[in-house]
């Protein structure tokens, strides 16, 4: 539940725990859930378990912490694939060892990404945090206004949005309150949802014009990116400030 990622824009995925519920429109075809049937890993759904990861899998980003002081590079860990770190399902005490380990390891950058901001504001921990990344999914407009206004005021270090699955266009609103960071993705799988095209290029552009930085990832079904939309970006602290 913890290993080098196959996500083009992390460096690791961490698993504290596994088991989520669908709440959304992009939840409908999730990979996480056919995982855990596949597999039996867990009960998936509201009435179902939350099953916390094994010690060693916790011991993992103190290993990576470890080998980014040797080479002074700093790793990005994706937390959670396989599950939402602000599920209100999940016990308090998982939450504070997780935050636990997110500051005993100042040499990874931590992205939390989350369907659910109304419960990572009243979570999400006091204090500095230099190293999460906080980001929510949003699959559609609909989502966007209404996720983003509360993602982007609890405090972090980047704020990023997840376009992905993109299953109806997004537009950036004017303004000087914008993400730190885009990630723009078609569904992927055998029963994926369109994307066209249109989409992922307008919000480039939005992206552009406010000076958010843009990742894309992929377009329906993997298929090959166009050139003129294949750019990916990382945002640090020092763009953010320069905006």
């Amino acid at each position: 539940m913890a290993e080098n990622s196959k996500i083009e824009w992390t460096t690791h995925t961490f698993n504290p725990w596994i088991g989520c519920q669908k709440v959304s429109p992009g939840c409908d075809h999730c990979y996480a859930e056919t995982l855990a049937k596949r597999y039996g890993w867990v009960e998936w759904g509201p009435h179902g378990e939350r099953k916390r990861t094994s010690n060693a899998n916790w011991r993992k980003p103190r290993q990576w912490a470890k080998a980014a002081r040797t080479t002074g590079e700093r790793q990005r860990v994706f937390c959670s694939s396989l599950a939402d770190v602000f599920d209100n399902r999940v016990p308090t005490e998982w939450r504070r060892d997780l935050f636990d380990l997110i500051a005993a390891t100042p040499e990874l950058d931590w992205l939390l990404l989350t369907k659910r901001p109304e419960n990572a504001a009243r979570m999400f921990p006091s204090g500095n945090w230099p190293n999460i990344w906080l980001g929510t999914t949003c699959e559609d407009q609909e989502r966007y206004d209404h996720r983003w206004p509360i993602l982007g005021s609890i405090p972090a270090s980047i704020h990023f949005i997840s376009y992905e699955p993109a299953i109806g266009p997004l537009r950036l609103h004017n303004g000087p309150d914008q993400p730190d960071w885009l990630i723009c993705g078609g569904e992927s799988g055998p029963s994926a949802r369109y994307m066209p095209p249109a989409w992922a290029e307008d919000i480039k552009a939005d992206c552009e014009r406010a000076g958010v930085t843009f990742f894309m990832k992929q377009m329906t079904k993997k298929a090959p990116i166009p050139a003129g939309l294949l750019v990916r970006q990382f945002p640090s602290p020092t763009t953010k400030d320069e905006r």
